[in-house]
């Protein structure tokens, strides 16, 4: 594959800035500053950054609360289905709270089986916990998040 002859305007480089010591390399990203100048500097201070910090804070509190309570359904019925033993204390405490958080979806399902029972009752206690988060978490959001016309303050310091 043969490439176009180059272009000498378009690949010249641009031209050196010469510095009075030769061994300090030219960084762009400062800007001169002529001596006869006032350097100003400004910070921009964001009215709400407060406010969305809070409502941030909540809304992972309410993500993070109801995707335990999820999770802990989600445990009891890997615990039903794998017919652990309900003596041990680690099972009966997944039993007690899953129960103490199933929404009343307990006895909702009436199958044959009784693991398919705790499979659609838990599962749907679960699927509807984590609607429940998401509704919460838009409902903060929309309404408890700054408008579009926020203020902005600018605060001017002269060095």
């Amino acid at each position: 594959m043969s490439y176009p002859d180059r272009d000498p305007e378009r690949t010249r480089a641009m031209p050196q800035e010469r510095h009075a010591d030769p061994a300090q390399p030219v960084r762009h990203d400062e800007q001169y500053v002529a001596p006869d100048q006032e350097v100003v500097r400004e910070r921009v201070e964001d009215s709400h950054a407060q406010r969305r910090r809070t409502i941030r804070m909540i809304t992972s509190a309410v993500t993070f609360l109801t995707g335990l309570f999820a999770a802990v359904l989600v445990a009891q019925i890997i615990l039903t289905v794998a017919e652990a033993n309900p003596d041990n204390g680690f099972a009966s405490f997944v039993g007690g709270f899953s129960s103490a958080v199933s929404l009343g979806f307990d006895g909702l399902f009436s199958p044959g089986s009784a693991k398919l029972a705790t499979v659609l009752d838990y599962g749907l206690a679960a699927i509807v916990w984590l609607l429940i988060g998401a509704a919460i978490n838009f409902l903060i959001r929309r309404f408890a998040s700054p408008g579009p016309r926020r203020e902005v303050r600018y605060r001017r310091s002269v060095e």
